[in-house]
């Protein structure tokens, strides 16, 4: 899955390395509750909530890999349902804009054994949606400096 979005990459990786926005961007999010100070480097945690009140659960999402501003891959938990790796790629394109390409798969728990195509649509959907808010955020952000 990909989108453009109208920002330079430094810009969205911006809004990548600031943790406390997974809530607004990422769907299915519901509250971040802590990030490491060192966030997003390789070992550093994002503390959450994910799912409907009063049903959500509680868990963490780990940095595997951090290669500003160009790359991001997460170790996303959601026990007791799995463990999925995402990947975040970005790629600068003409005109102070970016190709941001989102990788998930589920590597552990049971969404990692019921996969089938129901599930792929679910998640094709909510990555759509999820970098649809990526780029309102990114492309309303001031310019870090």
């Amino acid at each position: 899955m990909e989108k453009v979005i109208d920002a330079p990459p430094e810009r969205v990786f911006d809004v990548l390395a600031d943790g406390w926005t997974y809530s607004d961007w990422v769907v299915g999010t519901a509250h971040v509750r802590d990030v490491d100070a060192g966030w997003p480097q390789v070992g550093s945690q994002l503390h959450h909530r994910a799912g409907p009140w009063p049903l959500s659960l509680q868990d963490a999402s780990t940095v595997l890999a951090c290669e500003a501003p160009h790359r991001l891959v997460l170790r996303v938990g959601i026990w007791p349902a799995g463990e999925a790796i995402v990947s975040f790629t970005l790629a600068p394109l003409p005109g102070g804009r970016t190709r941001v390409r989102i990788g998930e798969e589920f590597v552990a728990g049971p969404l990692h054994r019921l996969r089938n195509k129901l599930n792929d649509v679910v998640l094709h959907l909510r990555n759509r949606e999820s970098l649809n808010r990526l780029a309102d955020i990114a492309s309303r952000r001031p310019q870090h400096r």
